[in-house]
């Protein structure tokens, strides 16, 4: 089944055409640049930005697969969470095209995505596994039982863990998005150079919080002069990203011996720092536990991940109705 989805949840449009929830064929991913002259993701300019961009992607999504429409069985798009506007954009153009052609919908839970982008790289996690969602608007620890099953162990009191990123890269300098200019500076510092707050971490629950460190590493840049910063700039954001990884590493590998799941998973787009990964690596080896993430494409938002979320709700429940509408703040529940 050839299953063509659409992700316009916040600021990137993208469209993509997977056979079989497995087997990407196309993933066309546009990132929007206009945000960064305001420091931040303005939902006004990213419903506008994707109502420019749909079609080409669109057919742009098409033409690499090699297929066109009437080739195509099932069509996907994101329902939630995200930016109400640019939810809108994605998910009624797709309802269009279902309408126009009677091919059948579903709309997608945009996490349920992000734990689909494991399996579409790793079949062999189509079963019992623990997740560590993580991005620019979430932080989530999930038992996914099966696909479509899922426990909820935390999720982060305040700021994500990829918006805290965001955040103290644009104080540094760094300008937006900052999280992966960041990631690069951090990797030349040293991260024992100063102890940020570590929120939570002693916690005997799975919750997480980042606006206390967000706010403590804007505390102490306004006590350095132009000249100390300038020094220490590469051992600030390592010692800022040592703190916010050290809490999500420790807590998800807590939870998964306490719930005795063995494969763990990293998802979204904190997933692809390279501190996390490593700070994975190194702890891991004291366990027995397996860890997973996907490459760089699928740990940003991103179609294809919505196309095999889809195409496994689809072979589990079926079309969704029509009227189905936008949900900014839906659940993975």
């Amino acid at each position: 089944m050839l299953t063509l989805g659409i992700e316009t949840s916040c600021d990137e449009t993208s469209v993509a055409v997977v056979r079989g929830g497995r087997d990407i064929l196309s993933n066309i991913i546009l990132s929007q640049t206009v945000h960064s002259k305001f420091g931040g993701v303005v939902p006004e300019v990213a419903s506008r930005a994707h109502l420019k961009t749909i079609i080409p992607i669109y057919r742009q999504a098409l033409s690499q697969a090699g297929t066109d429409l009437d080739q195509i069985e099932l069509i996907c798009a994101t329902m939630g969470p995200g930016l109400v506007g640019a939810l809108l954009v994605g998910l009624t153009f797709a309802k269009g095209l279902a309408f126009a052609t009677s091919l059948p919908f579903v709309a997608v839970n945009h996490m349920e995505g992000h734990l689909a982008a494991n399996i579409l790289e790793h079949p062999e996690l189509d079963r019992r596994h623990l997740s560590l969602i993580v991005s620019g608007g979430h932080t989530l620890l999930v038992e996914v039982k099966q696909f479509g099953e899922y426990h909820i162990l935390g999720r982060t009191k305040d700021d994500a863990v990829g918006e805290a990123f965001d955040k103290v890269a644009k104080v540094m300098g760094l300008g937006y998005p900052g999280g992966q200019k960041l990631d690069l500076l951090a990797q030349q510092g040293d991260p024992a150079y100063f102890k940020f707050p570590r929120a939570m971490m002693k916690e005997d629950d799975y919750m997480f919080s980042y606006s206390g460190l967000k706010t403590a590493v804007a505390l102490y840049l306004g006590k350095l002069t132009d000249e100390q910063f300038e020094r220490h700039r590469a051992d600030i954001a390592a010692s800022f990203q040592e703190a916010a990884v050290e809490v999500l590493v420790e807590k998800t590998l807590r939870a998964a011996k306490e719930f005795q799941i063995r494969d763990i998973t990293l998802a979204g787009g904190v997933a692809a720092n390279s501190r996390l990964r490593s700070m994975f690596r190194q702890r891991i080896d004291r366990t027995d536990c397996r860890l997973f993430w996907p490459s760089a494409a699928l740990c940003t938002d991103n179609a294809a991940m919505i196309a095999a979320a889809g195409f496994f709700r689809y072979e589990k429940e079926g079309p969704t109705e029509l009227i189905v509408n936008a949900v900014p703040n839906l659940s993975l529940n």
